[in-house]
């Protein structure tokens, strides 16, 4: 049951996400229903695809979990290793500097390393399912992004190297409170050792 309603979050979540990169659609839907009605029900759809998500997967992981494979302990530790940068490019597609002039969309890099780190370390069917169709959602924007007239959303005013500082700061802050505090307390798994 867990892992079907988290599915169901996925395909309400990334779907609507997706949407997005249907640019023709979107201005449709857009020019019918108007831009703020349509900013509501998208933000009402992902907050309901990630409510889905988040029941749907600790359901699963509580009562009907399914295992594929045995990761090495090793790939623990590149997990860990990789969430650094992955948690760091997030930020940076906030606080722009050179990383984001760089990188172009460090928020999709990041969520491609968040999401291959946890396929690393985590074998069973829906983590294989979970970060699976992050990751794949996330290299299909990327692509999707290359072939787009317009970027999308608004400027965000890029900065200097200080920038760059400031979001490598922030983000060894976030990742030390998602690996010590979130993941252990809010997913109830410790980061290593689990």
């Amino acid at each position: 049951m867990g892992l079907l309603v988290m599915i169901l979050g996925l395909v309400l979540f990334l779907g609507i996400h997706v949407l997005t990169s249907l640019r023709e659609l979107r201005a449709g839907i857009v020019n019918a229903i108007g831009e703020g009605t349509y900013k509501i029900g998208y933000s009402l759809v992902s907050f309901a695809g990630l409510a889905l998500i988040i029941w749907g997967f600790g359901h699963y992981r509580a009562t009907g979990w399914i295992d594929v494979w045995t990761p090495p302990t090793a790939f623990e530790h590149i997990a860990v290793a990789l969430m650094l940068p992955a948690v760091i490019l997030v930020v940076a597609a906030y606080i722009r500097g050179r990383i984001y002039t760089t990188l172009k969309h460090p928020m999709l890099v990041g969520v491609k390393l968040w999401a291959f780190a946890h396929l690393l370390a985590n074998g069973d069917l829906g983590s294989i399912i979970l970060f699976g169709s992050f990751l794949g959602w996330a290299v299909y924007d990327r692509i999707s992004l290359k072939r787009r007239a317009d970027a999308g959303g608004p400027p965000i005013p890029v900065g200097g190297p200080t920038n760059d500082l400031i979001a490598i700061a922030v983000g060894v802050i976030v990742y030390l409170a998602l690996a010590f505090a979130f993941h252990p307390v809010v997913i109830g798994v410790p980061v290593m050792g689990a």
